[in-house]
């Protein structure tokens, strides 16, 4: 509780002059050295972008060799038979329904 003592105004400002000074204690890299270290991390995300890609595309391929991505085409056969027997149905209940109105 003791850190609690002044405003809430008179803390801020104490919080806000610590990071001031923190941060001219800190020891900034010369430009040269943010250049180098710039371009080692630019150079290790090309290099994982390039070899993601290839595994993700090796991968691919060897399934397409496989034939993980063929296409079976039993969903369209069924799918006719269902329109068939509908079609099938609704002509049977059209003729019941035209004999009981007859009789």
């Amino acid at each position: 509780m003791a850190d609690n003592k002044g405003n809430i105004f008179k803390r801020f400002g104490k919080k806000v002059s610590d990071v001031f000074a923190e941060l001219k204690r800190v020891t900034w890299p010369t430009g040269e050295k943010l250049a180098k270290t710039a371009a080692v991390v630019l150079l290790v995300i090309v290099f994982f972008a390039v070899y993601l890609t290839l595994i993700g595309n090796g991968g691919r391929w060897i399934l397409d060799k496989v034939g993980f991505y063929d296409i079976v085409e039993t969903t369209a056969t069924t799918t006719e038979a269902a329109e068939t027997t509908t079609a099938a149905e609704t002509s049977a209940s059209a003729t019941e329904t035209e004999s009981s109105a007859e009789g």
